[in-house]
């Protein structure tokens, strides 16, 4: 297990925030799904990405590792290849973007597949899924409702009922699979959608490729059946749920400069800056990059609903400002890579911070100054990135135990904090 020491140090500079992993899992699947090559620039691979890609290789697809980004070969339809052992075995690793998109666009081979994950994937839901195949009668096993799945059953067109409360993820996997299918399809969303932002992301990405949903207000989806996803090139653009922590790590103290970001973007966590700048941060657009400066910050009310990536390092910023804030509609960032209300709350506690935890939300009476101490990152790439930039505002140095969860979607993150100014160690535990 590794671990990182982190000296109480401000960030100044500029940094290049790396690519959305949203996009980059969208865009690998539509490529793939397209017939030709198509070049997807500007992806950094990480775990999360490796899984989708690796499974989209099973599924038929030649992908090749170019230094500006991948070289992706799609052949149309999805299909098994059947030379290699464990053909229909397809291992999601840690990755829920990974499994709940392409469970649906496997099905489309018709074939028997079995889905693997790690850690706590293994256990995060797939309920939504469950009741479409118990509705259509579609074959499948599980260890209790976890991972291994084994469906043995193919997808046909037709109307899909969906809830929206649980995870836009479910929603993005149906939508990708529903045109290759022969007849029109109809999913209906019987709840409030939330985490709208991602579906944004993904009816963009689809228009790009040639594949035309119409989306009526988001509680109904229609898609015809026998389309076909039209190569083209894809550069993927920065990613704001990234570029967050570093804005947060400008305001906290210093200077910090982003850039390679959309500022046109439509990706839900870009209302970072809002939040920010409602909490009274510095924050300027300027030539098409963000810089944000130190700020006095003050307690508000943040509604995670449509954001909920972003509770981490917005919990951090809460718990170092003036005031009382209250993170609400929270809830499903308990069933994330850990369950996040609970690792925040306990993760920022035990370096002074006053955090209480209630069902779907936080209420955090901020503080000048937290006092460091030893802290785990719950396996979890975003807690470990979120205490990081916790560091800065700490009298004493921070330990972060299992620091290497960043892996799972920014590699380069301790680096990229070093090179402003960050004083990390990184070592490896027995």
């Amino acid at each position: 297990m590794k671990s990182v020491t982190i000296q109480p140090f401000s960030l100044n500079g500029r940094v290049k925030i790396p690519p959305s992993k949203s996009l980059s899992h969208r865009a690998v699947i539509a490529a793939g799904l397209s017939i030709g090559e198509c070049a997807i620039d500007n992806i950094s691979m990480s775990e999360d990405i490796i899984a989708t890609c690796e499974i989209m290789e099973k599924l038929g697809v030649d992908i090749k590792q170019l230094p500006s980004g991948l070289k992706v070969c799609g052949k149309g339809k999805p299909r098994l290849i059947n030379e290699e052992t464990d053909s229909n075995v397809l291992q999601c690793n840690e990755s829920g973007s990974t499994l709940r998109f392409l469970i649906p666009i496997a099905m489309i081979t018709g074939e028997k597949v079995i889905f693997k994950g790690k850690s706590k994937l293994v256990q995060r839901t797939l309920k939504p899924y469950y009741e479409i195949f118990d509705r259509k009668n579609i074959k499948y096993t599980t260890s209790n409702g976890n991972l291994p799945l084994e469906i043995d059953g193919g997808l046909k067109s037709g109307i899909f009922e969906l809830r929206g409360d649980v995870s836009s993820q479910f929603v993005t996997g149906l939508i990708y699979a529903l045109p290759l299918l022969d007849g029109d399809s109809t999913i209906k969303i019987t709840t409030q959608m939330e985490s709208i932002g991602y579906i944004d992301l993904t009816l963009d990405v689809l228009s790009k490729f040639g594949i035309k949903v119409q989306n009526n207000n988001y509680s109904e989806f229609k898609i015809e059946g026998n389309q076909h996803y039209k190569k083209t090139d894809y550069r993927v653009e920065g990613d704001f749920s990234q570029a967050a922590f570093y804005l947060a790590a400008g305001v906290l103290g210093g200077e910090v400069e982003c850039s390679d970001l959309n500022m046109e973007s439509l990706q839900g966590d870009r209302v970072i800056i809002d939040i920010i700048k409602n909490m009274g941060g510095d924050i300027i657009i300027k030539d098409g990059k963000l810089r944000a400066s130190k700020s006095d910050l003050k307690g508000t009310i943040i509604d995670a609903s449509q954001c909920p990536d972003l509770v981490p390092i917005v919990a951090v910023l809460a718990a170092l400002s003036d005031g009382t804030t209250e993170i609400i509609n929270a809830s499903r960032v308990r069933i994330k890579e850990s369950d996040r209300l609970k690792a925040m709350a306990t993760e920022l506690n035990k370096i002074g911070a006053d955090v209480i935890e209630r069902e779907d939300s936080l209420i955090i009476h901020g503080k000048p100054w937290l006092k460091g101490g030893v802290v785990s990152s719950w396996n979890d790439h975003r807690i470990a990135m979120a205490m990081a930039i916790a560091s800065i505002r700490c009298t004493e140095e921070l330990i972060i135990e299992d620091s290497g969860a960043v892996k799972k979607s920014y590699p380069e993150f301790y680096e990229d904090f070093k090179s402003l100014g960050g004083k990390v160690n990184e070592r490896t535990m027995g």
